[in-house]
């Protein structure tokens, strides 16, 4: 009966129980309940009770829902690294041209223009490894000839990034030769696991100029095919 309902319900809600928990617990709607409900006063500790399960149940929500995006990042980054592996399946990258290619594409973006010498800079190991590599193979540079400098916050110490990098691009330390440090950064700390701003120097301008003609005419080729 509606009258035995009710007073289920009052008695519930008596007892501190949330309006949420009573409407799914005796399948009534939350409107009809809120109507029954103004006359029940809860005590203070009943509804700091009902203000922590709130929060609780808020934390644990925002978890789950974390944890959801966070399933569905790593789907959508196990697809992008499926359809890398199908691009880079049609290329042979033991092709000098590809690998030319792949290097004045990033001579582009990231190496010296300014000067008359082939060389660049970066952040990040793997660029450099690559750029390594590219010379070694299509031009022959003899890659333990290499200038290297360092571009450094204030903080960094100099022998510990020299033996990081010297280590990771598998060159002899003593071709660190210049290490340059940021008077700005001096007072700020700098954030873990960064190994400064690495510049590879091969000095080669007629490399330099045939990555840059390259690089121009292949994004020019490019854009004609559109018309």
């Amino acid at each position: 009966m509606r009258s035995d309902r009710k007073n289920k319900a009052i008695n519930l809600r008596k007892k501190g129980l949330s309006i949420k928990y009573i409407e799914r617990e005796l399948g009534i709607s939350r409107s009809t309940l809120s109507g029954w409900f103004k006359d029940v006063k809860l005590t203070a500790e009943q509804q700091k009770n009902l203000l922590d399960q709130w929060k609780n149940g808020l934390i644990l929500a925002r978890e789950k829902a974390s944890q959801w995006h966070r399933k569905e990042k790593d789907k959508r980054l196990l697809i992008a690294k499926k359809e890398a592996g199908q691009v880079l399946g049609n290329l042979n990258l033991k092709d000098k041209n590809i690998l030319e290619l792949a290097l004045a594409m990033l001579y582009m973006g990231e190496g010296i223009k300014s000067t008359a010498e082939t060389g660049m800079g970066n952040s990040d190991p793997l660029l450099l490894k690559t750029f390594l590599y590219i010379l070694k193979k299509n031009f022959n540079i003899d890659i333990k000839k290499i200038r290297c400098e360092l571009y450094l916050r204030a903080d960094q110490n100099e022998q510990e990034i020299k033996n990081f990098w010297a280590k990771e691009l598998k060159l002899p330390i003593e071709n660190f030769r210049y290490v340059h440090f940021d008077k700005r950064t001096k007072g700020s700390k700098t954030f873990p696991n960064y190994n400064g701003v690495c510049m590879l120097r091969c000095g080669n301008v007629a490399i330099q100029r045939k990555l840059l003609n390259i690089s121009k005419e292949f994004c020019e080729n490019i854009i004609r095919m559109e018309d």
